[in-house]
């Protein structure tokens, strides 16, 4: 079992680790973060720190998917304790006064725990202050006898109504004037020192309670949660293989649907492997006619997905099962694409088709201003004259219409229109 704590300005890795210390650390977490990782039953995910304006922030799907994988998700501190306070009916526990403050309804906003900061490279320092930490220090600093209630409540209202980009020492001071000197610089130095730092507190003690108690998963159905196989296939395998432009597996599968002559024959074998899986002991026939409620010839509402010549030749049991196939996602919510990926992965020509999508990034950088590409309906329309305007050619490559063909077409029609 591991525990991997995503982390950065208000915890340093080293850190984290004199309290865990076998945790793994990792950079705040942003968006397919989550995916990309390798995950057991039983590890736990501790989210501290996350993304906001510079990545998109980590998914509320990504964080259900974690915890339907069997892992123990505990957020506290910043992003950690606004995504458990959103997550905490599904089984996402949080650990903290801010995330009490988020839960409670006493704070709403995300820029409550917002904050500017440098690079990983200089170990994120912190260039504006946590209105969270601001507000936690003018409260135990009126406990204390060191700052009246209302200069607290002006400290604080000061700060809420600048963005959050802009809550720095000296802006502060400038707003408030020259009798709330002494109090910033009382709210600075305390804050600075960790004893008023709200965020780091709740931070230390979330792993300290990953320390004591090695709290169990939480069970959570899976099936609705929208990310499957192929959205993690994809955020693992996504690689920036040149500045600025990246590539995932699934983009080497589109390529290859799209431009490999043998592409169909393997997406019939793969697939026609997973329909054998589901149909279990009963055999693939009869579950195939009992799926499509067919006794006897092949409807001619099926027939629209077969050739002409594989309705004149082919048996209806043949029939039957190449409709199946190529009307997957119709009526089998399990995505085929990882095991296409896993075979196509094997073959000789896997880095030609990586090459192509390569290709294709350039032409659309060249083309940019110049090449205008169609709505998704109309560049599927264009592109199947590849294969001699069939829509069976199409569905063939486990394409369900014109749309989603010319949604996967977009990236290369500035290609394709340079090649013809």
């Amino acid at each position: 079992m591991q525990t991997v704590v995503y982390t950065g300005p208000t915890l340093a890795p080293g850190q984290v680790r004199e309290v865990l210390p076998g945790a793994l650390t990792r950079p705040p977490v942003a968006r397919g973060d989550l995916l990309a990782e390798r995950w057991s039953p039983g590890d736990t995910a501790v989210i501290i720190d996350g993304y906001y304006r510079e990545r998109l922030s980590v998914g509320h799907k990504e964080l259900l998917w974690l915890l339907a994988e069997g892992v123990t998700v505990i957020g506290a501190a910043s992003m950690g304790a606004l995504r458990a306070a959103e997550l905490g009916p599904y089984g996402m526990r949080g650990i903290g006064v801010v995330y009490d403050q988020y839960a409670s309804g006493e704070v709403d906003g995300d820029d409550e725990v917002a904050i500017v900061h440098g690079p990983e490279e200089v170990g994120y320092p912190a260039l504006t202050i946590a209105l969270v930490n601001l507000r936690y220090g003018c409260r135990e600093a009126v406990r204390r006898g060191e700052l009246t209630e209302e200069l607290a409540g002006r400290i604080v209202r000061t700060a809420k109504e600048r963005p959050f980009s802009h809550r720095t020492w000296p802006e502060l001071a400038q707003a408030l004037g020259p009798d709330a000197m002494d109090a910033l610089r009382t709210l600075e130095k305390a804050i600075a020192a960790g004893d008023w730092d709200r965020k780091r507190l709740d931070a230390l003690a979330a792993l300290r309670a990953v320390g004591e108690e090695r709290p169990g998963p939480v069970t959570v159905e899976a099936r609705s949660l929208g990310t499957g196989p192929a959205e993690v296939l994809r955020w693992r395998t996504r690689r920036e293989y040149a500045p600025g432009r990246w590539r995932s597996d699934l983009d080497v599968l589109d390529a290859a649907r799209l431009y490999w002559s043998g592409y169909p024959e393997l997406h019939e074998r793969v697939l026609t492997g997973l329909l054998a899986e589901v149909a279990g002991p009963d055999g693939l026939e009869a579950y195939v006619a009992a799926k499509l409620g067919v006794e006897g010839d092949l409807p001619a509402a099926l027939t629209g997905r077969l050739s002409a010549t594989e309705q004149a030749q082919l048996p209806t049991a043949e029939q039957l099962r190449l409709v199946m196939v190529r009307v997957w996602p119709l009526w089998r919510c399990t995505d085929w694409r990882p095991a296409v990926v896993a075979e196509l992965r094997e073959h000789a020509e896997w880095e030609r088709w990586s090459e192509l999508v390569a290709e294709a990034d350039e032409a659309a950088e060249q083309a940019l201003g110049r090449v205008v590409v169609p709505p998704p309906a109309y560049c599927g329309r264009l592109f199947l004259r590849h294969w001699g305007g069939s829509q069976v050619e199409m569905a063939r490559r486990g394409f369900g219409g014109l749309e989603e063909l010319g949604r996967t077409v977009s990236r290369f029609f500035a290609l394709d229109v340079r090649r013809r």
